[in-house]
């Protein structure tokens, strides 16, 4: 269990890593959802990535329609898009949707193949 442990600590290391080499003022986080049509994030590993970015001084947003608070895991919830894309200089998804296809430049996944 503890190999278990390291590697998921290890994974979101290196992404957070790979997302500040960016040099991002502003993350974004899109979706707090693994799969579509899901509401489970209230235990998702995207947590302990943006406790590593907002530990490096960098202000992270998410969108996530489906949130009613204004804020989560200390962030502020941006509940316009197209503000979020605007704002956003690097963006977290952990899948590519058409929603964001405009501003794939700006996206960092882990999403090869486009698909749940």
């Amino acid at each position: 269990m503890s190999a278990i442990v390291d590697a998921n600590k290890t994974r979101k290391d290196h992404i957070a890593s790979m997302i500040l080499k960016r040099n991002p003022t502003i993350v974004g986080i899109y979706r707090l959802t693994i799969k579509t049509n899901s509401d489970n994030f209230r235990q998702s590993a995207i947590q302990g990535i943006m406790k590593r970015i907002k530990a490096k001084g960098r202000e992270v947003v998410v969108y996530e329609p489906e949130l009613k608070e204004e804020e989560f895991f200390h962030s502020r919830v941006v509940k316009n898009l197209d503000a979020f894309k605007r704002m956003s200089d690097v963006i977290v998804a952990n899948r590519i949707t058409n929603e964001i296809q405009d501003i794939i430049e700006k996206v960092y996944t882990r999403d090869l193949y486009c698909r749940d």
